[in-house]
């Protein structure tokens, strides 16, 4: 990746919040760690709020992620996967702040199972209050010990965490050139880390890379996982989230069945 690039964006996005003391109060974050993304990049699940919150394109951001639409071929059906993907995996990755929720009560519905997913996720977010949300994810996902639900690949596929499926999927993230961003401790496994892979690769213009990853590490578990999202005693505002993922998979697996 060429990070002068990356650092002019980022450069760019603090200037647009009015100097570093207001990019830090925007995002929330510490001084220390605006360094760190200059050094080591930006985290791809911080890049849409920022661009949400300086207006700088993600592309400006993550050029490695998001490249310019120039760059490859119009494909509004890739495009639609790569950007339910990032959803998914922007939702699951931590609690959703206020600017999110905002953009997620002007999701329009139809009459599709993604639309009614989506209608559904965007009734959620406008009931949504910020103290029932942090308790609602603490709940699912890090508990007293464990969450509700433990969403890896290595639990769903084997009963056991940092199991064969996690270093297969390493060694397949390896040879793709993707890696964890610096600080975040979670497994690879872990669903939302797939889904802003799945993303990347989309938006990224490989598909074929895409499709290998899904058929490998997303299609033997993940239909279960949002399946039990969808029924955790716990989950509310989640509850369309699981829906949503439950019927992306739905469509994915389909589409995986048609002949090449």
């Amino acid at each position: 990746m060429d990070r002068g690039t990356q650092t002019g964006g980022l450069d760019a996005a603090i200037a647009a919040a009015g100097g570093m003391e207001a990019f830090q109060s925007a995002l929330n974050v510490a001084r220390r760690t605006v360094f760190l993304w200059k050094q080591q990049g930006v985290p791809a699940e911080r890049v849409p709020e920022i661009e949400a919150a300086t207006g700088i394109s993600r592309h400006a951001l993550r050029p490695d992620l998001w490249p310019a639409p120039s760059a490859q071929a119009a494909d509004p059906l890739r495009e639609g996967r790569a950007n339910l993907y990032a959803l998914l995996g922007h939702l699951l990755s931590d609690v959703p702040d206020p600017a999110l929720l905002a953009r997620l009560t002007a999701i329009p519905a139809d009459d599709s199972p993604i639309g009614r997913a989506l209608g559904a996720l965007a009734a959620a977010a406008r009931a949504a209050e910020p103290a029932a949300l942090e308790r609602e994810y603490h709940e699912l996902f890090i508990g007293l010990g464990r969450g509700e639900l433990l969403p890896y690949a290595s639990y769903y596929l084997t009963g056991f965490l940092h199991e064969r499926p996690l270093a297969e999927l390493r060694s397949d993230l390896k040879r793709l050139g993707i890696a964890r961003s610096a600080g975040v401790h979670e497994p690879e496994d872990h669903i939302a880390f797939l889904c802003e892979v799945m993303a990347g690769l989309l938006r990224g213009g490989v598909p074929e890379e895409a499709d290998a990853m899904f058929q490998r590490h997303i299609r033997p578990w993940a239909m279960r996982c949002f399946s039990d999202l969808c029924v955790a005693q716990a989950a509310v505002f989640y509850r369309p989230v699981g829906e949503l993922g439950r019927a992306l998979m739905d469509v994915e697996l389909a589409a995986a069945e048609l002949p090449a």
